[in-house]
């Protein structure tokens, strides 16, 4: 019986549809228990979706609305994911955050800005004057006239953060499974079991958890929902050469309007600096391309934000879409009677509320009487490559290199990415299924050549899933503790 067969003839406890950072959050929670769990996943590898393309921040959540339930969820969000960064090696800088008002509306307001983030439980920011504002950063721009300071604002690599918490799935026993775009959605009102059909073949279970981003709506009307609509939010970004990086230490955020944060200037965990986003509501859920008309903004705020900035190399562009929607908080609602729980509207921060979402949907699923029983056999998480720059990356560990030359042969210049690597995230749990996946793990081919120079040794490694690196056994497997 082929794979596609069995899993039409199994029937699971519980399939979460998205594998996203929340869905992949979501499905490793509930693999912690005694159940059958599904991720299901239309794109060929986890965090292929709204969960790549963000600007990477780990949110106090200073500046949310008090009182909503996105506030609550981002609070203790940071926190999980602080504490799960650590343990499994997710690259994390606690660089902190300047707030920089540029007129006397913007500097208004910065004491209701300090009010909003103590309601929210962060008591950490102090309001400072135009001189401390350019004692912190130099090369801003003239005519900054004051600033509040965030110091728990923090980077974060949100490519390994996504594929940890898939890792972590599998490795609970989670079925992962890639390439599964639902289609349609049927129940069997007998026996109390949905039938997801997928272009791979049916999925079957007796709770869904709709985690599906920029297809939520979708995913919610074949439910039979009318609730909510997602408005694709295309953000686009420059990242500037790690030359770039000593102008900025910390993250600048703009005083933060209704359509969201901002363009702000941010380090990257790669050792960059990012400009970005732009914010434009489109109708195409696939128009992830950049733009003429972006860049020229992007061009003007990056002009008075920091001029000098704009004089060093332009090494990447992207662009990213976000779950906007018509509702002014997360909408996350259980409907028990057709076993199937929505999870929608989650915008840029639920990279850092994805683990308590997760929390939160499992404490709805207990209340709407699904059994949670936890399993005394929970494995360890896993210890996640480093592919951040402010720890030893594989190429500056020199025991490491002498134990497995492979990690001293560099392939990709730009970014020090060695074979080691790159093999490695071909024999991992959650393996690269493309040369995107491949540069999500490891970095190769995302610095200034953009894969001109390694991208057809790189191509040929993943081809032969690294087997001619010199080392017969893939014994350092990404995932493993």
């Amino acid at each position: 019986m082929t794979d596609s067969a069995q899993r039409a003839t199994a029937v699971h406890d519980i399939a979460v549809i998205g594998a996203g950072i929340v869905g992949s959050a979501i499905a490793r929670d509930l693999a912690g228990h005694d159940l059958s769990v599904a991720l299901v996943e239309a794109r060929d590898d986890v965090g292929d979706g709204t969960s790549k393309a963000n600007t990477a921040l780990l949110h106090t959540g200073f500046d949310a609305k008090p009182g909503t339930l996105e506030s609550r969820l981002v609070a203790r969000g940071y926190d999980l994911l602080g504490a799960y960064a650590e343990e499994t090696g997710i690259p994390v800088e606690r660089t902190g955050a300047l707030l920089v008002a540029w007129n006397e509306e913007e500097l208004a307001a910065l004491p209701g800005l300090k009010e909003k983030a103590e309601a929210n439980g962060y008591r950490r920011c102090e309001i400072i004057g135009a001189a401390e504002v350019y004692g912190l950063l130099p090369a801003l721009g003239d005519g900054a006239l004051g600033g509040l300071t965030v110091p728990g604002e923090s980077i974060i690599c949100t490519w390994t953060t996504n594929l940890a918490l898939g890792t972590d799935a599998k490795q609970r026993g989670a079925d992962i499974l890639l390439g599964h775009a639902v289609t349609a959605v049927s129940r069997d009102a007998d026996t109390g079991v949905t039938t997801l059909s997928t272009a791979r073949g049916d999925v079957r279970a007796r709770w869904v958890v709709n985690a599906a981003g920029l297809g939520a709506d979708r995913i919610d009307g074949m439910f039979g929902h009318d609730r909510f609509t997602v408005t694709p939010r295309r953000g686009e970004l420059f990242v500037f050469d790690k030359l770039a990086r000593p102008l900025v230490d910390r993250i600048v955020l703009p005083v933060p309007t209704s359509r969201g944060k901002g363009v702000l200037v941010s380090p990257t965990i790669y050792g960059n600096v990012m400009l970005g986003p732009t914010s434009e509501d489109l109708t195409d859920r696939t128009a992830t391309g950049t733009s003429e008309d972006g860049f020229a903004f992007l061009l003007g705020k990056g002009e008075k934000l920091m001029p000098r900035l704009l004089k060093e190399e332009v090494t990447a562009t992207y662009a990213g879409l976000r779950a906007a929607i018509d509702h002014g908080d997360y909408l996350i609602e259980a409907s028990p009677e057709q076993g199937y729980l929505l999870v929608g509207g989650i915008r840029s921060t639920g990279l850092t509320a994805g683990m308590a979402i997760a929390e939160h949907v499992l404490g709805l699923l207990a209340d709407a009487g699904l059994p949670l029983a936890p399993r005394a056999d929970v494995p360890p998480p896993p210890r996640m490559p480093n592919i951040g720059e402010a720890t030893t990356r594989p190429y500056q560990d020199a025991a490491r290199i002498a134990a497995d030359p492979a990690y001293g042969r560099i392939v990709c210049f730009c970014e020090r990415v060695t074979e080691g690597e790159i093999r490695d995230a071909c024999h991992a749990p959650l393996p690269a299924p493309n040369l995107e996946g491949l540069r999500r793990r490891t970095r190769a081919m995302n610095g200034r050549c953009q894969g001109f120079f390694c991208g057809a040794e790189v191509g040929r490694l993943l081809a032969t899933r690294g087997a001619d690196t010199g080392s017969d056994e893939p014994t350092r497997q990404q995932g493993k503790s």
